[in-house]
């Protein structure tokens, strides 16, 4: 930060604030129902720089004007347990920063952008355009969420599961393809002017455009600390806390009317000039300012901006919401669930697991049918083939010392957002059954999940939690070579498994998956590891008629339509397959999903052409997906 900031002891300038801040508290709302004060707070008196108490107001005059305004003459000190401090008045007004400024350029942070980036224009979907401040983790779920400011996320018209989109229709009216989410909660009042909208269908980095870092601590301001924050229409401007504790008079309009918020006040910071002077401009409401240290950002964060001066006053300033108290307002936090409390790794920490569950979507979805020599294979778990984990049960191959296949429950309405965890064996399996990361180190293959994280973790939090950690087991992880998911094809493998998940968050349907690798004795042997060049995945869910459904895929290094033999890494290609396809490629059982198959959809077959499969007649269905809008699920 710009100045070490004391832990410990108390000095006389500490305890003189202390006690303002109580006066503040308790008393500093009265002075705002004077019609011409429009706050106060903890700043320095002009003249001598001394701590005081600041009043700003509309309009300042001479005492014999006071009358005409309706207003009386404020104390020139304040007497409050035993301390007498003096008192600075200065004229200045406040608005909200949503009448929106467009300047000539066009900035980028006024696009769509994907992913989206804190520093960004965003806006409820009726409303103008502010900034979308940070990305932060809801407490109740642990879904990232926006967060911005009421009047821009929110505003007086709109509701609790309202539409937001990035970038706001002032700066692209294409509202169906910019949705970015649905408002989650909302505060306008003396905690501030705050609201987060849950992010839905598009992607995020967490680091704010042009500071680099993204806010992982929260500070408690005082006088001079050094500021900055990037914001729609001024982009990055650096700043100086000039009053601390602010009770500011905000006029919202319409039915909402004036209200009281609680907040600090930050001035241009001489050395780091915007351009015209303008630290914020109309847009840039929602904007996270961060402590600087030597004029660069830090990870802490020090206030949501949300207002700024009225008219043509030369005295440029803009004032913050405080971070602890929007955060208690909207149950919000800075990291993942998972990056705040991670609990033990040790075995004993093992509690019962219960496993893949086969009725979970009410209608019989078992694992995969295995023949004798599969089982003789599979590591046994107790009298069972496979292992149960939470949410998830793995069949791990001896021979190869790497799953069959992995069966797992989505539910989607009880989605839950966590933090990544460091990859391990599972002690209760023998090391020798299973590969650890002297396969993967220093060289191009990925550690891959066959069960997804982010599939996994759903239900309450503690739940979730156990079953995201349960995922980076070894026992669901796949040796796959680097350009897996990075194929010419757009990472289709990557966009099947997001549109799974994204059906069942959006739909609040249940899904079951199954998946694996195809052995083959023809897979490349590295370091005692075969690497396999297909995955497969069967999807079942209800479907839109509530009949049973089920979807088989294959990503292969191999041309399944004229099984031309392949020698090195060649790119990855999607298919989409009958049950029966895959029962012959995997060796395992499908029978209870050959009713289901989506496959004797007549409307599905009829968009196959016979050049697509290669001049053979449609025996079993073998489609290649060379774009996600041809994924059937």
């Amino acid at each position: 930060m710009a100045k070490k900031r004391k832990t410990t002891g108390k000095s006389d300038t500490e305890s003189t604030q202390q006690i303002l801040r109580k006066f503040i508290r308790t008393r500093g709302s009265d002075y705002l129902d004077d019609p011409n004060v429009t706050s106060i707070g903890i700043g320095r008196k002009n003249n001598t720089g001394e701590v005081s108490v600041v009043f700003t107001v509309g309009q300042k005059t001479e005492v014999s004007g006071l009358e005409a305004l309706g207003t009386k003459e404020l104390p020139k000190a304040i007497a409050f347990e035993g301390i007498t401090i003096p008192t600075d008045v200065v004229e200045r007004g406040f608005k909200p920063s949503y009448q929106v400024i467009s300047p000539e350029t066009q900035s980028d942070l006024k696009t769509r952008l994907d992913p989206v980036v804190p520093g960004a224009s965003v806006s409820h979907v009726d409303g103008t355009a502010g900034t979308l401040g940070m990305i932060v983790f809801d407490d109740e779920t642990g879904a990232p969420c926006i967060l911005s400011n009421w009047h821009v996320l929110h505003g007086p018209t709109g509701e609790i599961g309202d539409p937001i989109v990035q970038p706001g229709p002032h700066d692209d009216n294409n509202i169906a393809d910019n949705y970015c989410g649905d408002l989650e909660r909302s505060h306008l009042g003396i905690a501030g002017d705050c609201a987060i909208s849950r992010l839905r269908d598009r992607e995020f980095d967490p680091e704010i455009h042009n500071l680099g870092v993204a806010p992982q601590r929260m500070a408690a301001v005082e006088l001079d600390d050094k500021v900055v924050k990037t914001g729609r229409t001024t982009n990055t401007t650096h700043g100086i806390v000039r009053r601390t504790d602010v009770i500011a008079k905000i006029n919202y309009g319409g039915l909402v009317g004036e209200k009281a918020i609680g907040c600090f006040e930050i001035a241009p910071d001489p050395k780091k000039p915007a351009p015209n002077n303008e630290i914020s401009m109309g847009g840039d409401s929602g904007s996270a300012w961060m402590i600087t240290d030597k004029q660069k950002a830090t990870d802490i964060f020090a206030g949501l901006h949300f207002a700024g001066e009225t008219g043509d006053n030369p005295d440029e300033h803009a004032l913050a919401c405080y971070p602890a108290s929007i955060m208690n307002k909207l149950r919000f936090s800075l990291k993942p669930p998972e990056t705040i409390l991670v609990p033990g790794d040790a075995p004993e920490a093992f509690g019962a697991r219960s496993g893949y569950d086969s009725d979970f979507l009410g209608f019989h979805a078992p694992m995969p049918g295995m023949s004798t020599a599969i089982k003789r294979d599979a590591v046994n778990f107790g009298r069972k083939q496979t292992i149960p984990y939470t949410h998830f049960s793995v069949c791990l191959s001896a021979k190869r010392r790497m799953a069959r296949f992995v069966a797992w429950n989505v539910d989607g309405a009880r989605k839950v957002t966590l933090g990544s965890h460091s990859f391990k064996e599972d002690p209760r399996i023998e090391s020798g059954l299973q590969w650890n990361n002297s396969l993967y180190e220093d060289n191009k293959l990925d550690r891959g999940h066959i069960a997804r994280r982010a599939d996994l973790a759903w239900g309450p939090v503690p739940e979730a939690r156990q079953a995201n950690k349960d995922s980076y087991y070894y026992t669901n992880i796949a040796p796959q070579h680097e350009r897996y998911n990075r194929s010419s094809l757009g990472g289709l493998w990557g966009r099947l498994e997001n549109i799974i998940l994204e059906q069942a968050a959006d739909l609040d349907i249940r899904v079951s998956v199954i998946s694996g690798p195809v052995f083959s004795d023809e897979d490349i042997e590295y370091r005692g590891a075969r690497i396999p060049r297909e995955y497969w995945k069967l999807v079942a869910y209800r479907g839109t008629d509530g009949n049973p459904t089920a979807a088989c895929f294959v990503l292969s290094q191999n041309d399944l339509l004229s099984d031309l033999e392949t020698l090195d890494f060649d790119p990855f290609r999607l298919f989409q397959i009958s049950v029966h396809e895959l029962e012959t490629r995997t060796d395992l059982g499908f029978d209870a999903y050959a009713d289901a198959d989506i496959t004797q959809n007549e409307a599905l077959l009829s968009t196959l052409s016979v050049e697509s499969l290669g001049g053979k007649t449609i025996k079993t269905m073998v489609r290649e997906i060379t774009s996600a809008t041809q994924i059937a699920i």
